[in-house]
């Protein structure tokens, strides 16, 4: 593969804009990066600055497979096929050796059993799946949560591996019996695709099971689920591709002759990168069904805020933060239950002065992670009387998700003090554009939402690109206009605060 020399980026001018190019005027390395979401597998084809090649994406839908027990799987092998089809779709028609790497971003967490072949025993178990929640209890009652919490980074959860592995090990012990490795679907699909193996530190940090001080797999917490170390794939940072690969790649897809693959990462850490989060002056907020507030700082926080997560990266960096079960399924709920209103009214109510006779309104719907971790919370509306219109609802419970970013905010701000700039994105911010102005007043910090799409797939070619091509910056975000707290807003919002963090002590933290 060819070399690249670093670049001399002083001059910001000679950089272009994130837009989509034709693939004539591509610069290399070209990168293929695959996205598998909960909702889609997408792969595209990007140049050396990050671009988009036009004409180069190809999509194929998915779903979970969910029920009323907390069941929310998939198929590995479907997205394993998924990802094939789309690679041949994007890749042909290209020449020989023309792409310099592959890369990958996957939903966090999830977890696939394999046997010695390395065929899977049972479908990919996502990070909503809470059949573990009993197992989880248990878990809670025989580990010091804090202990592990300081240690991993990441409470005791069922979107976690911890309590996955108890809930296998007693609910299917046939398969655990049978099982080799413990992977993760990224790891499956390279295993089947191009024969690696190989986890990212991300990816592991993502589960739930890596000592954010060693960079190590926590032998106390895998002895407590009953699996060992050898059961999972060797850890490999950002910055190692593996070049060792399958001859079967070569031969299917010729243009990926000599390509290095970059083991899957977490898709909330290459929304990061996408968006140019990626220092620890800039934090990343994401609105999309779920949503999250994540920073990248060097080496992690000495002491970690008890409503915060912290997974390793990289051996030298972490990204911290936390998420919201749910943003834009509030948003849909809304519109699918009340009476109908449309997108302007919406917008009205949202970017309008705040009314005291708001109702007041704890938003979770599906439970809450950050910074309670209260699985199974249940969505709260107080203050409701007989003239409350649809749109005091809608206001009410978009200030009701605007709290609980500004709940992650403050505890995200001790952890990095240096925090300097908020940037948004997701498709809620341009669904319903009026929640981040209320984001803006509840946290107290200006946010811009960025104009650049599919950031999560963006982020992950970025990462690749200023490996395969050190010194090469990406191309440069479009510039927006910030939204500003206003001042005489603020007692508004602080009161705001107090009131529901009263009724959350009272109602859901009891």
């Amino acid at each position: 593969m060819a070399q690249f020399e670093p670049v001399d980026t002083s001059d910001v001018s000679t950089v272009p804009e994130a837009r989509s190019v034709p693939l004539s005027d591509a610069v290399d390395p070209l990168v293929l990066a695959i996205d598998i979401g909960s909702g889609s597998t997408r792969c595209c084809l990007y140049d050396g600055y990050g671009r988009p090649v036009k004409k180069r994406t190809v999509k194929a839908d998915h779903l979970f497979t969910e029920a009323a027990d907390g069941t929310a799987e998939i198929d590995a092998d479907q997205v394993t096929d998924e990802v094939s089809a789309v690679i041949t779709g994007v890749v042909a028609d290209l020449a020989p050796g023309a792409v310099a790497g592959v890369v990958m971003d996957t939903f966090a967490s999830s977890l696939v059993c394999v046997d010695a072949e390395g065929d899977a025993l049972t479908p990919c178990f996502t990070y909503a799946d809470s059949r573990s929640a009993a197992h989880l209890a248990a878990l809670r009652e025989k580990l010091d949560e804090s202990a592990v919490h300081q240690r991993i980074g990441a409470r005791l959860h069922t979107s976690y591996h911890p309590p996955r592995l108890l809930w296998l090990r007693d609910t299917m012990p046939e398969v655990v019996a049978k099982t080799a490795k413990y992977v993760s679907l990224g790891e499956y699909i390279y295993a089947k695709l191009a024969g690696i193996e190989g986890a990212a530190t991300s990816t592991m940090a993502w589960a739930g099971i890596l000592n954010r001080h060693t960079l190590e797999l926590d032998e106390e917490l895998l002895a407590a689920v009953g699996v060992t170390k050898d059961q999972f794939a060797p850890i490999v940072d950002p910055d190692q591709p593996i070049r060792d690969v399958s001859s079967e790649v070569a031969e299917r897809w010729p243009a990926l002759a000599g390509a290095a693959w970059f083991p899957a990462i977490p898709d909330g850490y290459a929304s990061n990168i996408g968006v140019g989060a990626d220092t620890p002056s800039v934090a990343a907020l994401s609105a999309a069904t779920s949503g999250a507030i994540r920073v990248i700082v060097p080496g992690t926080p000495e002491v970690l805020p008890p409503g915060l997560w912290a997974y390793s990266v990289s051996r030298d960096q972490s990204i911290v933060g936390g998420a919201l079960n749910d943003v834009g399924r509030v948003m849909a709920w809304l519109q699918a239950t009340l009476a109908p209103v449309t997108p302007e009214d919406v917008h009205d109510a949202l970017t309008a002065a705040p009314r005291a006779e708001t109702p007041l309104v704890l938003p979770f719907f599906t439970g809450e992670r950050a910074t309670g971790w209260a699985g199974n919370a249940r969505a709260v509306f107080t203050g409701v009387s007989s003239s409350t219109t649809a749109l005091d609802l809608w206001r009410g419970a978009a200030e009701g998700v605007a709290l609980s970013y500004a709940r992650v905010f403050e505890q995200l701000v001790v952890a990095n003090p240096q925090l300097k700039r908020v940037i948004a994105s997701g498709g809620v911010t341009g669904d319903v554009p009026g929640l981040m102005q209320i984001v803006a007043q509840a946290i107290g910090f200006p946010v811009q939402v960025v104009d650049v799409k599919r950031v999560t797939m963006r982020g992950a070619a970025v990462l690749a690109a200023s490996v395969l091509h050190p010194g090469q910056p990406p191309a440069l975000i479009p510039p927006t206009e910030l939204t500003e707290p206003s001042a005489d807003q603020q007692p508004y919002y602080a009161d705001l605060l107090a009131r529901f963090t009263a009724v959350y002590d009272g109602v859901i933290a009891r």
